[in-house]
């Protein structure tokens, strides 16, 4: 958000047109990529109770929204930066978007193993370090924005 400072407080603004877009798009895939992962593992359990091959029918249609949307946060999250003058931020903001690019990293190739996985532990493992990850992410990128 930008801020003008007008006697010595800051007032916030309205982003620019553009940069509206970037962030609904950027906002709306984090909330399809962590909150759908949160809503398919809430109802993981009645999924079940489907039939023994729905768990599996369930992740490959979810699946089709989530990756769309990892995609969007990449893309978005790369033009976020681009769209900042990241030069003149601090050492610290600098470390935590370096911190945010590992942990998004880490959540795409977790969700991706929990995806392929074909053990229950493995489905747990890859799932839960998936679903932190994700979070994480979300958590830094409030940092990020101030």
């Amino acid at each position: 958000m930008h801020a003008l400072t007008l006697l010595g407080s800051d007032v916030p603004q309205l982003s620019d047109s553009i940069g509206g877009i970037r962030l609904i798009l950027h906002v709306t895939a984090a909330a399809i990529w962590v909150g759908g992962q949160f809503t398919v593992a809430g109802l993981l359990p009645t999924i079940r109770g489907l039939g023994e091959d729905a768990p599996k029918k369930v992740a490959r249609a979810f699946g089709r929204l989530l990756w769309p949307a990892y995609a969007v946060l990449v893309v978005t999250g790369f033009w976020n930066i681009a769209a900042l003058t990241v030069k003149d931020a601090s050492s610290a903001w600098k470390a935590v978007l370096i911190v945010k690019i590992v942990v998004v990293a880490i959540a795409g190739v977790a969700v991706f193993l929990h995806q392929r996985s074909t053990s229950k532990v493995g489905l747990a493992v890859w799932g839960s370090i998936g679903g932190v990850a994700s979070v994480a992410a979300l958590c830094l990128g409030v940092f990020l924005a101030g």
